[in-house]
């Protein structure tokens, strides 16, 4: 699927997108587009945008999450790397799934002007493969704290490969108990394209 803007690159994952974001460029510079409700909307973005979140992490190696909210107050991202490049992962935590309890990884970067389109029932988390990385993301639903859900960032269950040492995490992310045996997810509706 592809649009004017934007064009759908498939994951193994319902629901989970890559999107490469068209380029325009001149002797002056350059301009893309980040988010269009619109042009997403083929891809499965539905909602409108309820937060715009930016983040910077200072230094290569640096992992945060791996985090989601809960139903009721799941939500969907658009993440875009800004400066710099991350390994970001998206893990499948919805109950039933086919996937459930697999991750994809995607390299982001400024040069690559790609976006990860993370649905409801995803956490996620990314490690930095530079110093001075930044990250806008777009979220369909406001946080709510006591909706927050964090998975270590090494749950076994999981296995995933970091690309690099871990050099920073934040002492949240380091705290997060590993996922019970009897977890089966969360239960959600998965929206209609």
């Amino acid at each position: 699927m592809n649009g004017e803007r934007f064009e759908l690159i498939e994951t193994p994952m319902a629901g989970l997108h890559l999107i490469q974001r068209t380029v325009l460029g001149d002797q002056r510079g350059s301009l893309s587009r980040l988010f269009c409700p619109d042009d997403l909307a083929v891809f499965g973005w539905q909602w409108p945008v309820a937060q715009v979140n930016h983040s910077y992490s200072r230094q290569r190696g640096t992992v945060r999450g791996l985090h989601m909210q809960m139903p009721p107050h799941s939500e969907a991202k658009l993440v875009t790397c800004l400066r710099g490049a991350v390994w970001d992962v998206a893990v499948d935590l919805r109950e039933g799934s086919e996937t459930f309890l697999q991750w994809h990884g995607v390299r982001l970067s400024a040069e690559n002007a790609c976006s990860y389109l993370i649905p409801p029932g995803f956490a996620h988390g990314f490690q930095t493969l530079t110093d001075d990385a930044e990250l806008l993301y777009c979220h369909s639903h406001p946080y709510v704290a006591d909706a927050e859900f964090g998975v270590h960032y090494r749950e076994p269950k999981l296995e995933i490969p970091w690309p690099m040492p871990v050099t920073e995490t934040s002492r949240k992310d380091r705290h997060y108990l590993y996922l019970p045996q009897e977890f089966t997810g969360f239960n959600y509706e998965m929206p209609s394209l």
